[in-house]
């Protein structure tokens, strides 16, 4: 990892990779519900930035791995953010949706 490499953003592609490998990991999108019903990524859940308080019912384990994303990638990183607050001790940002190459569900 070099000096720069938190100029270059999350990477989508990569984090659902280490999502889909990592047993017992949890995909969070933190879009709006409308977003998420417009098209996600086969095997997320849906917890808008808006209800974050919502994660302690749906992620009761505070070492889950929690992969987070949103469009951009801010919201996920504010949710991260938050997340870390709340007691979660394994979450990664990884980024926006707008970058994924991958299939997308409706």
């Amino acid at each position: 990892m070099g000096f720069f490499d938190f100029l270059h953003g999350a990477d989508i592609n990569e984090g659902v990779e280490l999502f889909r490998s990592t047993p017992g990991a949890l995909l969070l999108d933190v879009r709006t519900a409308q977003e998420y019903a417009g098209g996600h990524i086969p095997g997320s859940v849906n917890i808008p930035l808006q209800e974050l308080e919502r994660a302690k019912s749906v992620i009761p384990a505070k070492d889950t791995p929690v992969f987070v994303h949103c469009l951009s990638g801010a919201r996920s990183r504010q949710a991260a953010a938050e997340l870390k607050h709340m007691g979660y001790s394994n979450v990664q940002n990884i980024g926006g949706i707008s970058a994924w190459r991958g299939e997308v569900q409706k």
